[in-house]
């Protein structure tokens, strides 16, 4: 009996006509594998970058760095991780990012009251009314001044931190001078008042309220305060 010869292989009797040796490659080079848009990795940006940065400024301001988790943030933000690393870097650059966010925010909301032209006592109580605004607001309570409460901790030992809350520090303390002297020359102030050193006196006082706001003392004995440091540096109301 004569056995008949087993069929070639299909990848050899391919050979013979031309087409292509491997499985599952394309009869034509060239042509994409997959046909339509290439797939999407991760989960689609379905966020407001602007929304999730001010929700993660949130956290950070009543928590503090440390306090904070990636996973709270993802949780505050509606973000997993890779979507906040990408959109954000990691925790730390995050946490810069949003005290950036903070120091625009509170600059935009006291640069007109610097600008305009009004008497000195009236700019300076609209000041301090403007930060307290500031450090009582909070759906959880008063979260008081990004920079005193938790930036200055955080400045202990990051250089970069350091430098943002000096800076932001030296800020306040030119615009009270600036004020103050604006006030000297139009003779609202004395000739011997010391801008600088009224300016000083100024920022320490937004310093105070910031601290106390935070430990929840009340408005009215914060503007207690205020009217008080307001008196001293350019004298008591008539």
């Amino acid at each position: 009996m004569v056995q008949k010869p087993k069929p070639r292989a299909a990848a050899n009797e391919s050979e013979g006509r031309g087409e292509p040796k491997h499985r599952g490659e394309p009869k034509h080079r060239g042509e994409p594998k997959h046909s339509g848009e290439p797939k999407r990795r991760g989960r689609p940006r379905a966020y407001e970058p602007d929304v999730a940065l001010g929700k993660a400024l949130d956290l950070f301001r009543r928590q503090g760095f440390a306090a904070t988790s990636l996973d709270d943030l993802s949780e505050a933000t509606g973000m997993n991780r890779p979507s906040l690393y990408g959109a954000f870097g990691d925790k730390r650059e995050l946490y810069i990012k949003s005290y950036q966010r903070y120091r625009e925010d509170a600059r935009a909301s006291m640069v007109e009251i610097f600008r305009q032209e009004m008497p000195v006592r009236q700019r300076l109580e609209r000041i301090f009314a403007s930060a307290l605004n500031i450090y009582l607001s909070g759906e959880t309570g008063p979260r008081g001044c990004f920079t005193v409460v938790t930036a200055a901790s955080e400045a202990v030992g990051d250089p970069e931190i350091r430098a943002m809350v000096i800076d932001g520090l030296a800020e306040l303390d030119k615009a009270f001078t600036n004020c103050f002297r604006r006030a000297r020359e139009k003779g609202e102030l004395p000739e011997s008042a010391d801008p600088a050193a009224l300016a000083l006196l100024a920022s320490a006082t937004v310093h105070s309220i910031a601290i106390r706001s935070r430990a929840r003392v009340s408005r009215k004995d914060l503007e207690a305060i205020v009217k008080g440091a307001i008196d001293l540096m350019v004298g008591v109301k008539g």
